[in-house]
């Protein structure tokens, strides 16, 4: 047997999903979290989906995972001692930035800006110069750098970035202070922007090669260490992939010397399982939202594709690197109620409960009253739900928590409850807003995917928000990240600035660039045992009218290029952005991006056959819990998940439950279940 494992690391649970490749079974586990060191958490884990399951360790053939190593050095500022190489006259390009103050229009009174990650005492000039067509206009002084290198090797930096202006062009000075580099100070990681971004804009292409600089050595040990003892314990030909912010793969190897395309790869893990699962179920078009304790991630899927966004933003710090467009609010399981003294009103969020002392249904010490109580208090999460498999709920608790709001505000503790869910589902709607609605879309031609531990509990109201169906809850829900990263596949892109009107560049040009690019990115993957002949190759093109400062990303046809000449590129800017804006303008257009990427084929997995098929409803069932909804009081029943086959329809109101999540289903709506195992929610009688 061959056996895939995805590996997702939260901020509370460390979640791991285990897949037949042949059969297509799979099997699931939660175990603690370990901040202090990930891999601890990654390794108890395979210990107990291996003892549940009954694989031995030695089947487990590829490991996919799912990291926050890279996005927590940031957060922490835990990060390495990052000295940089700029041109002369530039050294002050991270101070300079992009003159972005955050906040209204007073915001400069009150802003403190950050401290760079490359400090100003560690950043020594190069005396050289590269013009913007590549060509030499000064030579390096050679000398002169390795003195400056020597100097910044004294000072103790653990990691390098070399970021010259204009290396996007050429960067054969950046090689060259390189290999002088690696013979002043070898062993400290080099990180170049001609290789980790090579486009223009030499403020984000420093931002970004420092970024890479900052995080390398945690997350090269990180994974040196995991990839060891996934080796020792699983077998020694056991290959690791790392999940990219866009929803790709990368071999170990390639995540670790350019750990900066990690930044969200946590998010982009439930975006990926979303697709895997909506796609086979027919819907190309899905809103997905994951509900977690603290927070709610949402983006938008068209056409199996995930939206991109060419910039990565963690905290205060930007980069130029490729990742899911996923919004984030505060509002999850976790978000707490309250009631200020002057205006009574109830107010939900964005203050979390977290893991500890967490809600007060957890009895590990909450007393503040938050979503998952009025869930609880509604019935909506039932005391016959174990979280987790086997972590019982306390009504009682969280009873006494919502009364408390429920008596400052002079209503009753159905109405506080009502009021605490009410309000979560709004701050979810407005985000999912954000990514339909003003970015274009109408959410009533999208299905909407809800998924997380918390996210199938507010799913149907969600539906009912945004007038999107089905509503879909796939298959393990709470650990769909893992999912993702099991079925995702390996990816890598190459680009190259141009900066040019279209008017003023030819076709034959374009396709030459174009070929050159998806050489480079076919070689890339087949380094990584993917051959030239499986790859998948696409190709974007950044465009913007001339004189913005707006970049619109479009795919691009080669062959409808060849065919349609630059309008081919023209028409699909002017198209888009009247989806986004609302209107197109007869401005000259301006080439500034060209970019090829490369996937691997899709993963063959077979799919899962359920052994609950041809079973009945009444056999799913049970039992049966009270729930209140809207003023009313309601007979729910209680469905196993495990036991519900391909065929069935759930009437509501009902409560489905899994291990890892619990899904409510509404009076006057139901859900059907679809040859893959998705949960589809639809008001009763909804046409398709």
């Amino acid at each position: 047997m061959s056996f895939r494992l995805g590996v997702d690391v939260g901020g509370t649970f460390t979640d791991l999903l285990l897949i037949n490749d042949v059969t297509g079974d799979s099997y699931t586990a939660k175990v603690p979290s370990t901040p202090h060191n990930p891999s601890i958490a990654v390794l108890n884990g395979i210990e107990k989906i291996c003892q549940t399951s009954g694989v031995e360790p030695s089947e487990i053939r590829s490991v996919m995972h799912g990291t926050t190593v890279a996005t927590n050095a940031i957060l922490t500022r835990r990060g390495a001692k990052v000295g940089l190489v700029t041109t002369m006259g530039y050294k002050q390009v991270l101070h300079i930035a992009r003159s972005f103050v955050p906040g209204g229009l007073g915001g400069w009174v009150t802003f403190n800006k950050g401290e760079l990650l490359a400090p100003l005492e560690l950043t020594v000039e190069a005396d050289e110069r590269i013009d913007t067509h590549g060509a030499v206009v000064r030579e390096l002084d050679r000398e002169a750098i390795r003195a400056d290198l020597l100097r910044l090797k004294e000072a103790g930096i653990e990691a390098l970035t070399i970021s010259l202006v204009n290396a996007y062009a050429s960067g054969v000075h950046e090689q060259a202070i390189h290999d002088i580099a690696r013979e002043v100070m070898p062993g400290v990681p080099v990180s170049l922007s001609s290789e980790v971004v090579p486009e223009m804009q030499e403020y984000e292409r420093t931002e970004t090669t420092v970024v890479n600089s900052y995080v390398r050595p945690e997350v090269a040990n990180y994974l040196e260490h995991l990839q060891g003892e996934l080796c020792s314990r699983l077998r020694p030909d056991v290959q690791l992939s790392i999940l990219r912010s866009d929803g790709g793969l990368a071999t170990s190897q390639s995540a670790a010397s350019t750990p900066v395309n990690l930044l969200l790869s946590g998010p982009a893990g439930g975006v990926a399982g979303a697709i895997w699962f909506c796609s086979r179920g027919g819907f190309s078009k899905v809103l997905t939202f994951d509900v977690g304790g603290t927070s709610t991630d949402v983006a938008l899927i068209d056409n199996n594709q995930a939206r991109i966004r060419r910039e990565t933003r963690v905290g205060d710090v930007a980069v130029r690197a490729p990742s899911v467009d996923v919004r984030t609010i505060g509002a999850g399981g976790g978000s707490m109620a309250s009631v200020p003294e002057l205006t009574r009103a109830l107010r939900v969020g964005p203050e979390s409960a977290g893991a500890v002392p967490g809600p007060a249904a957890y009895n590990k010490g909450g007393t503040v009253a938050t979503v998952t109580d009025a869930n609880v208090v509604l019935g909506y999460l039932p005391a016959e739900q174990k979280l987790g498999g086997d972590f019982q709920v306390r009504k009682d608790l969280a009873t006494a928590a919502v009364q408390a709001t429920a008596d400052a505000m002079g209503v009753s503790l159905f109405e506080a409850a009502e009021g605490i869910v009410r309000i979560a589902n709004e701050h979810m709607f407005g985000a999912l807003r954000l990514i339909s609605v003003e970015q274009g879309y109408d959410p009533r031609d999208f299905a909407l995917c809800g998924f997380g531990g918390a996210g199938p509990l507010h799913a149907n109201a969600l539906g009912i928000l945004m007038n999107a169906w089905p509503v879909i809850i796939p298959p393990g829900p709470g650990v769909l990240c893992a999912y993702g990263d099991a079925t995702t596949r390996v990816k890598d892109e190459a680009s190259r600035s141009l900066v040019r009107r279209v008017s003023d560049i030819s076709v034959e040009e374009v396709a030459q660039i174009l070929q050159q690019l998806g050489d480079s990115v076919r070689s890339s993957l087949a380094a990584q045992d993917i051959p030239a002949e499986v790859q998948q190759l696409t190709w974007q093109a950044d465009v913007r009218y001339q004189g913005q400062a707006l970049l619109l990303t479009l795919d691009i046809d080669p062959d409808e290029l060849t065919r349609t000449g630059m309008q081919a590129i023209t028409a699909a800017f002017d198209a888009e952005h009247e989806q986004l804006f609302t209107f197109a303008l007869s401005e000259a257009h301006e080439l500034v991006n060209l970019r090829a990427i490369a996937r691997a084929p899709r993963p063959e997995i077979t799919e899962r056959a359920f052994e609950s098929a041809g079973s009945s409803l009444a056999e799913a069932q049970v039992g049966q819990t009270p729930v209140h909804y809207a003023g009313q009081d309601y007979d729910a029943a209680l469905y196993a998940r495990g036991k519900l086959s391909p065929g069935l329809v759930v009437p509501g109101p009902a409560i489905v439950m899994e291990m890892d999540s619990t899904t409510l289903v509404l009076p006057g709506y139901e859900a059907a279940v679809d040859r893959v195992g998705n949960l589809l929610i639809r008001p009763l009688g909804h046409q398709e």
